[in-house]
C-alpha cells in the first residue's frame, strides 16, 4: 500500500539515497545474516543510521588521511572549545575544558564509572526496558542490577519513583540514567530529572547519565543535561556525550565524558589509566570537532527527515498493520513497537518477524522488558528502506490472519 506524506519542506541534504553498506564490515548489515541466521533479512536493529555523515566531517578526515602519517597526537584545544560551544548552543549548558575526559566510546565511560564509583557487591539502578549493554557493564564489574521497571501512564513510560524508593538500600551506590531513553525514546522533563536527582542526593547515589542521543530530539521536546540543573546535581554526576549517534560516527570510538566534580573526575581519570586507556582516536577527535563546528545545518534537516519517517511509521501501522501500536519517540531514531494486538504468538514474535517478514528488529526482552510482544526498530534510514520493512511486516501479518 502506498503511503503519502507531506514533504513540503525543501531539503539541502540527501537522506533518500540508499547506500550499499554490504561487504564494508558493517555490524548492522554484514552481521545480519549471522545475527538472524537467514538470507535477505532487512536489518533495522543496531542503532546506527544509514546516512552519510556531513561533508565537512568527511573532508576533515580526508585531510588527516592524506598526510599519510598516523603518529601519536595530542587533543587540540579547538576540540574542547567545539564541544563546549555545541553544548552551550544546543542545550544551554556551560561546561569547562577541564571537565571533559575522552574515552573510546560512551559504554567505555559507563564501564569506567561503575569501576571507579562502586565496589563488588554494590547495586546499580537501571530503569527497564533500557539499553541492554548496561546490564553487562554492571555485572562485569561484580555489581548487582537493581531493576526498577518503568510504569506506563496514559501510554507514556515514566520512572516509577515509588517503586524506586522502595528498592533502594544501603548497597545502592550508582544509577544509570538513559537520557533520552533508549529504547523507549522518552525525553525526560525537568520535574522528572529533579525528582530523580534529589532522590540520589538524599541517598548519596552517583548518577551516570548516558546522553549519547541528546541531539536527536523532536519538535515540542527539549533535552536537559542532568548536570545542568543545579550545582548539587553536577557534583554527583558523570555525563556521557558523543557525536556518534548525532552524526553517524560510532565506528570512530570517541566520546566526551563530562565530570564537573574535580574529585569524581580525578577518580574516574585514574581508573581510566589503570585500564591502560590513554591516547584517544585522533580521527575521532577530528571528526567530532568538525561535526560540532560545521554540522548543525545537516542535523536540523536530519531531524526533519526523521520526523517524516516517524509519520510514515505511524501512518503505515494505523492503515496497514492491524493491531500494531507504536510508541512514538520524543527523541532518538528508535521506535518501540507493541505487536501484542497483531494476533502473533508473543513467544514466537522474534522468529515471526525474522522468518515470516524478513525484517531484523531487536526483541523487547533483550532490553529487560518483562512482557513478550515488543520489538525495537531503527528508523534512521532512507524512507524507501523503512517503507520496505513496514511492507514486509504488513504482508506477513496479512498472511498470518488469512490462515
Amino acid at each position: 500500500m502506498a503511503i503519502t506524506l507531506d514533504t513540503a519542506t525543501p531539503m539541502n541534504y540527501d537522506f533518500d539515497t540508499v547506500i550499499d553498506r554490504r561487504n564494508t564490515n558493517s555490524v548492522k548489515w554484514d552481521l545480519a545474516r549471522e545475527r538472524f541466521g537467514l538470507e535477505g533479512v532487512l536489518p533495522m536493529w543496531v542503532a546506527d543510521m544509514d546516512f552519510r555523515t556531513p561533508q565537512p566531517v568527511a573532508d576533515s578526515l580526508k585531510r588527516m588521511v592524506e598526510t599519510g602519517v598516523f603518529g601519536y597526537s595530542t587533543v587540540p584545544e579547538s576540540y574542547y572549545r567545539a564541544v563546549s560551544a555545541w553544548l552551550r548552543k544546543r542545550h544551554g549548558w556551560n561546561t569547562e575544558h577541564d571537565w571533559i575526559v575522552l574515552t573510546p566510546g560512551v559504554m567505555t565511560g559507563v564501564h569506567i564509572a561503575i569501576k571507579a564509583f562502586t565496589s563488588p557487591g554494590d547495586r546499580v539502578i537501571v530503569h527497564t526496558p533500557t539499553y541492554y549493554p548496561f546490564f553487562r557493564a554492571i555485572t562485569n564489574n561484580g555489581c548487582e542490577i537493581l531493576d526498577s521497571p518503568m510504569r506506563v501512564e496514559g501510554g507514556k513510560y515514566k520512572i516509577d519513583f515509588h517503586d524506586l524508593e522502595r528498592r533502594i538500600d544501603r548497597r545502592t551506590r550508582l544509577t544509570i540514567l538513559c537520557s533520552p531513553h533508549n529504547p523507549i525514546g522518552r525525553v525526560w522533563e525537568r520535574e522528572e530529572l529533579m525528582e530523580l536527582g534529589q532522590l540520589c542526593l538524599d541517598r548519596d547515589i552517583t548518577v551516570v547519565s548516558d546522553e549519547i542521543h541528546s541531539d536527536i530530539v523532536y519538535d515540542g521536546f527539549k533535552h536537559i543535561p542532568f548536570a545542568s540543573i543545579s550545582e548539587a546535581f553536577a557534583s554527583r554526576s558523570v555525563v556521557c556525550t558523543a557525536a556518534s549517534k548525532t552524526f553517524n560516527l560510532p565506528g570512530l570510538r570517541t566520546s566526551g565524558i563530562i565530570i564537573p566534580n574535580g574529585s569524581l573526575r580525578e577518580t574516574f581519570t585514574e581508573t581510566l589509566r589503570t585500564c591502560g586507556i590513554s591516547s584517544p582516536n585522533m580521527l575521532g577527535v577530528a571528526a567530532t570537532e568538525a561535526a560540532y563546528r560545521f554540522g548543525e545545518p545537516w542535523l536540523d534537516e536530519l531531524l526533519h527527515y526523521l520526523e517524516g519517517n516517524l509519520d510514515l511509521l505511524e501512518k503505515y501501522a494505523a492503515e496497514s498493520i492491524p493491531g500494531l501500536r507504536v510508541t512514538r519517540p520524543e527523541g532518538t531514531f528508535l521506535a518501540w513497537l507493541d505487536f501484542r494486538g497483531c494476533g502473533i504468538d508473543a513467544e514466537r514474535l522474534g522468529s515471526f518477524v525474522r522468518e515470516e517478514a524478513r525484517v531484523g528488529l531487536q526483541p523487547g526482552t533483550l532490553f529487560g522488558c518483562r512482557e513478550e510482544g515488543f520489538e525495537r526498530m531503527n528508523i534512521g534510514c532512507p524512507r524507501s528502506l523503512l517503507e520496505e520493512g513496514l511492507k514486509r511486516i504488513a504482508e506477513a501479518v496479512r498472511r498470518l490472519r488469512a490462515r
